[in-house]
């Protein structure tokens, strides 16, 4: 899987699937994004790179729980990619 602003887009996608906006802002984030209590939507630093992006939705995305069977075919299979992917960059610690 390769950090690409494709990839981002299908990320993106995929919580607008689930009903939540991002928001791309700048401001004094804890670990570069939060999370707005009570409302879908999801703020991310906008200084950060596409990388950097996509690793802070994909944190946001293991912090709220979901039905993956409410997701289509496509993001079912994107989601378990980035699961993989990142369950493999921690258990070898690289980025």
């Amino acid at each position: 899987m390769r950090y690409t602003q494709t990839s981002l887009k299908k990320l993106e996608d995929l919580f607008a699937e689930l009903d939540y906006a991002i928001r791309y802002e700048k401001g004094n984030f804890h670990s570069g994004y939060c999370i707005v209590e009570h409302r879908k939507i999801a703020v991310v630093s906008k200084f950060f790179d596409t990388e950097a992006r996509i690793n802070c939705l994909l944190d946001i995305l293991a912090s709220f729980s979901f039905d993956p069977e409410s997701l289509s075919e496509k993001s079912r299979e994107l989601l378990e990619k980035w699961q993989k992917v990142k369950q493999e960059t921690e258990e070898t610690g690289t980025t």
